[in-house]
């Protein structure tokens, strides 16, 4: 649903049977009025700044109403996927509600893609929810989605390219309520249960250890912990002042602080090098303490070690902080290596019921980082 933007800018050319100025915009051509007046070149200057701010998007105006008069679904999502992706970003790199927008907006194109934007009203809205329904996503997440639909058009009326009244048709539409709807509910997230936090700690890397004890004492997100360096840190006071680089809250012009007493500090201070500016808990680390790990395991001793003379580079080499989802993944590793399922359930051809009981069996005994 998306394509590449071209830097260049339409020129202002002369359509030589006709002796008028002319303009391609999305492979149709608008003609100016006579070649080389003022008039002509005023008129190509209005035209490339309204189709420069609708995203390189060109959508003729009906005569009466002065909106589009032919804008088909696909074309408003692409339009605003194009908007989308300059607005949601942080720090230069889109954030994660690029993903959920996409997400959002994939069943309307797939149902309504062909249909005229001012024919999206209610009832079709309330089509997508349903197609959302029987994709057995979760009430919270569908009524999400649907405001992010409703979000679409409303930037729609603002650049006008539909008309008000399509807007708030679209808001009549009431969300999903509790115990009123067929959609599946979930449940909330629970702390992690306690039995399960030593011995994951056991089986996890120092740095992924670290990081779980700092969530659990100082009330962390995943994405503050495993953003955490030095420079970040003051450690004038007997409370240390943690202020991350960039948080959840940011764009509502919130400060975020987190305080580091003295056994958040005792785990900080195992991690602390020369370097204020570099991310504390590096996975470049994790790998280089396992290769040194699996050397110093081998049971005969070898001059130039195999692992330092591997003749092709990773596929893909560690980075130099954990992510959100690298992070997860870690978790749950260490999860299943202290508590792997019993045997029974990793048949090579396991049957229905076992593989509902190895599922169930991850379920209580894996944890997210979210859960704290």
């Amino acid at each position: 649903m998306t394509t590449q933007k071209s830097p260049r800018i339409p020129k202002y050319r002369l359509h030589a049977p006709s002796g008028l100025g002319v303009v391609r915009l999305n492979g149709r051509d608008i003609y100016l009025g006579t070649h080389g007046t003022k008039e002509s070149r005023q008129e190509y200057g209005r035209l490339i700044n309204e189709w420069l701010a609708n995203n390189r998007l060109f959508v003729p105006n009906d005569d009466a109403t002065g909106r589009p008069a032919d804008l088909t679904v696909n074309e408003l999502i692409l339009s605003y996927l194009n908007f989308a992706k300059g607005y949601y970003v942080k720090n230069g790199e889109p954030t994660g509600e690029m993903h959920n927008v996409k997400d959002a907006l994939r069943p309307v194109a797939e149902l309504y893609g062909n249909t005229f934007a001012a024919d999206f009203g209610p009832r079709a809205l309330k089509a997508v929810r349903q197609a959302m329904i029987e994709a057995d996503l979760c009430r919270n997440v569908i009524n999400s989605r649907i405001n992010r639909v409703r979000r679409m058009f409303k930037w729609a009326v603002e650049n006008e390219l539909v008309q008000p009244h399509i807007l708030e048709g679209l808001r009549a539409v009431a969300p999903l309520l509790q115990g009123r709807s067929v959609a599946r509910e979930t449940k909330p997230v629970e702390p992690v249960r306690e039995e399960l936090i030593d011995p994951v700690l056991a089986a996890a890397p120092r740095q992924v250890a670290a990081m779980i004890r700092l969530q659990r004492l100082a009330g962390m997100r995943p994405s503050e912990v495993t953003s955490m360096r030095a420079a970040d840190i003051d450690m004038t006071l007997k409370v240390w002042a943690y202020k991350p680089q960039t948080h959840k809250t940011e764009h509502h012009g919130r400060s975020r602080i987190i305080y580091l007493g003295p056994q958040a500090q005792e785990v900080v201070k195992q991690f602390l090098t020369g370097n204020p500016t570099v991310y504390l808990f590096d996975p470049r680390q994790v790998v280089a303490e396992y290769r040194q790990r699996i050397r110093e395991e081998a049971k005969c001793p070898r001059a130039e070690d195999k692992l330092s003379r591997r003749r092709k580079p990773p596929r893909r080499a560690p980075h130099e902080k954990y992510t959100r989802n690298s992070y997860a993944r870690a978790i749950v590793k260490a999860c299943d290596r202290a508590f792997p399922p019993p045997q029974e359930l990793l048949a090579d051809k396991p049957t229905k019921e076992q593989w509902q009981q190895l599922r169930q069996w991850r379920r209580d005994h894996r944890f997210a980082p979210n859960q704290r």
